[in-house]
Order: structure tokens, then C-alpha cells, then sequence
């Protein structure tokens, strides 16, 4: 085993049912050339998921951190909190891999390729069926990218698998801390890795199998989604296209949901993050020849 670089493969966990344990069971299985360590976030759980690890025949490969619900950007930033890791790999619990996933994955990394690097990310039920990243439409809604050989740039990073240097990780502040439940983590994250000067690539001849979920198994709440897509408006992007976020609401709600934005501190954030990007979101959107 090399001992460098050191890697940290964090699950965000909330109401897995059996995934948890056949996603561990498949990680432990593979073959690598790299020591890992495994952080399950059990992020509030009710369904008992999490119960085996007590008595699991790995416990000692797995280090379980336990909240009552503080939302997926969160329960990922505490997830890297916890690990040591040189490198950061962010999975969904609901996954099966390869051999030599991680080998492969992280070379783009190491050798200075890239900074942020996501496989091929096929449907579990139909594994023909393959995402190589996601890009967004008009409506910043997320829709998979073609295959390209070898690495190419994605606009974003599917969060049900990425790997990133904790430097990196670090650098832009991980994911949004003021997001609610759930929406736009992984949008909000990759736009800022790009606006900040670093590079988010596809590896597609690496592919890992993705359970697909028609609902979720816990409740998300339209309004924290809205909140969130507010947040990231005002966090990232020009007058214009705040007002357009403002305009994706349905409901009645966007003046409370924008004045609960603007009194959780998104301005100051705002001005920290304009001073310190390299791009604005002209550049991002144009480079992605989103129509946004």
C-alpha cells in the first residue's frame, strides 16, 4: 500500500435503508493501491441504516459521525472536518465500484491535470445508461454531458461521486454552509471551484453504478430548495441573473424567501467572494455555452 497520498471517502448518510451496507460492501471489495479511510455522516437518520456498523465485520475500517439533521451540504463539510485525507472523495451511499476506481480517479489530481475529477456515473438498473458530468439549462436545472474522450471539463460536479485535494476542498470553503436540507450543493460548489480559478474534469473511462431514486427518502421542502438557489443567486452571480433565480419561484414566497437570504449574511459573503474569484459568471456561463 502507498502511504501518499492519504484519501478520505466520505458518505453522506440519510435514510439508506440496506444501500449503506452493499455500497460498503462493494468498496471494501475492490482493488487499490491506495490506504483509505471510510466516514459515514449519518445525517439525522430514522430508519436505523446506520445500525449494523455496531457489529459490522469492517467497524474498525469505519469511522461513523452521527448529527440530527443538518442538510447534505453540511453533513459533507462535516464529513471532511472529520477525515485526515490529502484527497477528499465524496460518494453517495447508494453506489457499486470498480476495480482501480480510486487509483484512476485521483491520477487526473496528482499529476496536476485537474483539481476536481468525476467518473462516468451509470444507472444502477440499466447500466448502459451513463452521465459524464452535468451541465445546466436555461432554468439552472442539471442534465448529463455526452462521452468525450479521455478528461474534459464539466460545468458541473454530480455529487454521487467526486474526488478533490483537501487543499482545494479548503481554498473556496467547501460546501455552501448556509444551505438548507437539500438543492444546488453540487452546482453551487462546482461554480465556485471554476469562478475561483480551478478546474473540474470527467474521467470517463472510469465508471461507477448509481442507484437512481424516483423520490427521496426523507422530506425536502420546496422553500429550502428555493432558499438555496437564492443563496448561490446572490453568493455568485450578476443583477441580472439574480432577478431571473428570483423568477423560477412559483410561488408567493419570493420576497420572504430573498429576505431571509439577504438577513443570513449573503452580502458579506458575496463581497469575500468577488474579491477572491478570478472569474465572474459571464466567463462560466459562456465557457459552458449555458443560456443563462
Amino acid at each position: 500500500m502507498k502511504s501518499q497520498p492519504s484519501i478520505s471517502i466520505i458518505f453522506p448518510v440519510k435514510n439508506e435503508g440496506e444501500n449503506v451496507r452493499s455500497t460498503l460492501e462493494s468498496l471494501f471489495s475492490i482493488e487499490t493501491n491506495y490506504a483509505f479511510e471510510t466516514i459515514v455522516v449519518d445525517d439525522g437518520s430514522t430508519d436505523g441504516c446506520c445500525n449494523f456498523l455496531e457489529t459490522y465485520q469492517n467497524k474498525a475500517r469505519v469511522k461513523l459521525v452521527q448529527t440530527k439533521g443538518i442538510g447534505a451540504a453540511n453533513a459533507r463539510n462535516l464529513g471532511a472536518a472529520k477525515a485526515s485525507g490529502e484527497y477528499l472523495i465524496f460518494c453517495d451511499a447508494h453506489l457499486q465500484f470498480e476495480n482501480w476506481w480510486i487509483d484512476r480517479l485521483l491520477e487526473p489530481l496528482v499529476s496536476g491535470k485537474s483539481d476536481a475529477v468525476t467518473p462516468g456515473i451509470a444507472d444502477m438498473e440499466n447500466p448502459q445508461a451513463i452521465g459524464y458530468g452535468q451541465t445546466l439549462s436555461p432554468k439552472l436545472e442539471t442534465g448529463w454531458n455526452l462521452k468525450q474522450n479521455n478528461l474534459f471539463e464539466t460545468a458541473v460536479l454530480p455529487g454521487g461521486c467526486f474526488v478533490i485535494s483537501r487543499k482545494v476542498f479548503n481554498d473556496v470553503g467547501g460546501f455552501e454552509i448556509g444551505f438548507k436540507t437539500w438543492g444546488h450543493e453540487d452546482v453551487e460548489l462546482s461554480i465556485k471551484l471554476w469562478l475561483f480559478g480551478y478546474r473540474c474534469h470527467v474521467l470517463p473511462d472510469v465508471t461507477i453504478l448509481h442507484l437512481f431514486r424516483r423520490i427521496h427518502p426523507y422530506k425536502v421542502r420546496s422553500d429550502d430548495v428555493y432558499y438555496n438557489l437564492i443563496r448561490m443567486a446572490f453568493s455568485h452571480f450578476n443583477d441580472v441573473r439574480i432577478q431571473k433565480c428570483k423568477m423560477f419561484i412559483t410561488n408567493s414566497k419570493a420576497k420572504i424567501i430573498e429576505s431571509q437570504v439577504l438577513q443570513d449574511g449573503v452580502i458579506k459573503q458575496r463581497e469575500s467572494y468577488f474579491q477572491k474569484r478570478k472569474y465572474n459568471d459571464d466567463w462560466y456561463f459562456k465557457k459552458f455555452h449555458i443560456d443563462f
